[in-house]
């Protein structure tokens, strides 16, 4: 038990000496713009698929299973509400940021864990680049960026897929569901949740490039830090999006 408290607290210690590392270079020039475009063009092509499918059979799952709830209390046509409400305040942010976490974070970890334990990231390091800023900054910045735009992806999916659900049960109009969808989201229902998924791409591609960037033990540490990328990744998600709820309704009430 002592040691387990003893390794968590040097991972903490370790990650947050880490996301300082990484303030410091992302604030400062050169920006590897090159490495940020490919980065996106590579992380999200690749994960758009899975998101995608998983956004519109969500939609899908929460229109069939509401809208049966509601007609036993007359409220049928909250359906389109409740799902996109639903949709962009919670659960379309934390299942992209779970998805994404899996894919990226792990991918992310095994790269650069490949780096490391075959020298590459040393042999940049002796030529005067700055792997850090090369290979990190440039991959945590484009997880910043990607995440929100697979989001809102997920979101549009998501909305799409419970239309599809409400036309077979009840055949609504495409006229009358986006009216009901429009009317229900608030300017304080998108904001909270764009900031957070930025926060989730920051913690995605931060414990990733920290898990790579940071291994030893050769390829079985490879694997070790893919999988405790995706483990750690995960469980700060979950948690910062809880306090991150509550601050949401401080702010916004």
């Amino acid at each position: 038990m002592r040691l387990a408290l003893l390794n968590l607290l040097e991972e903490v210690g370790s990650l947050t000496s880490f996301s300082l590392r990484f303030t410091r270079n992302a604030l400062f020039p050169p920006y590897e713009f090159g490495q940020i475009r490919k980065h996106l063009d590579e992380l999200g092509a690749k994960s758009f698929p899975l998101v995608g499918t998983t956004g519109l059979i969500m939609g899908l799952i929460l229109a069939l299973q509401s809208r049966p709830v509601l007609a036993r209390f007359g409220a049928e046509s909250f359906v389109p509400a409740m799902v996109s409400v639903s949709v962009v305040r919670e659960l379309g942010p934390v299942i992209t940021a779970l998805i994404v976490a899996g894919r990226v974070a792990s991918g992310i970890g095994a790269e650069l864990g490949s780096m490391r334990v075959t020298e590459q990231i040393d042999a940049m390091e002796v030529s005067g680049i700055n792997p850090f800023k090369y290979l990190v900054v440039s991959r945590v910045i484009a997880c910043m960026i990607l995440l929100p735009l697979l989001t809102g992806i997920v979101d549009l999916l998501a909305i799409l897929g419970a239309y599809i659900a409400m036309v077979i049960d009840v055949n609504i109009s495409w006229r009358l569901y986006l009216h009901s969808v429009t009317s229900s989201i608030w300017m304080r229902d998108l904001l909270p949740s764009i900031a957070k998924t930025v926060v989730f791409g920051f913690l995605i591609g931060l414990v990733g490039t920290h898990q790579g960037y940071t291994t030893k033990g050769g390829t079985e540490g490879v694997g070790r830090a893919s999988t405790t990328a995706v483990v750690i990744s995960s469980l700060l998600i979950i948690f910062v999006d809880m306090v991150l709820v509550k601050l949401t309704v401080i702010i916004w009430g």
